[in-house]
C-alpha cells in the first residue's frame, strides 16, 4: 500500500480552526457594539436629547432607551426621578423598556 503524508490535511485543519475563531470573535464584537454600528445620522440609543445635565443643571427633554436600560438606570443618568419618568410616560411598561423608545423627561 501507498501511504500519503497527513501534513497537508493537518495544516488545513489548523487554518480552518483559526479562521472559525476569527469569525466567531468578529460576530461577538459586532453584536456587542464593538464594531461600527451603521447608525450614522441617527440619535444613538441611550443618548440624552436636547441639553443634558452636563454643567448647566438643566434636565434634558427626552431620553432614548438603550438595550439593558431600566427606569432606575435612566433616572441615575438623567437626574430625573423614577416616579417623574413614570408620570410623564404613562403608557410605558417599566418592566419592558424597548430599545430606541423615546421617554419624556420633562
Amino acid at each position: 500500500m501507498n501511504q500519503r503524508s497527513k501534513a497537508p490535511a493537518r495544516a488545513l485543519a489548523a487554518i480552518a480552526l483559526v479562521a472559525a475563531f476569527v469569525v466567531l470573535v468578529a460576530a461577538i464584537a459586532g453584536s456587542t457594539g464593538g464594531g461600527s454600528d451603521g447608525n450614522a445620522g441617527r440619535t444613538p440609543a441611550g443618548e440624552v436629547t436636547s441639553k443634558g445635565r452636563a454643567g448647566n443643571g438643566k434636565v434634558a427633554t427626552a431620553y432614548v432607551v438603550q438595550n439593558g436600560d431600566t427606569l432606575t438606570s435612566i433616572a441615575h443618568k438623567t437626574g430625573v426621578s423614577v416616579a417623574r419618568i413614570q408620570e410623564l410616560n404613562p403608557g410605558v411598561d417599566p418592566q419592558i423598556l424597548i430599545s430606541g423608545e423615546k421617554l419624556k423627561l420633562r
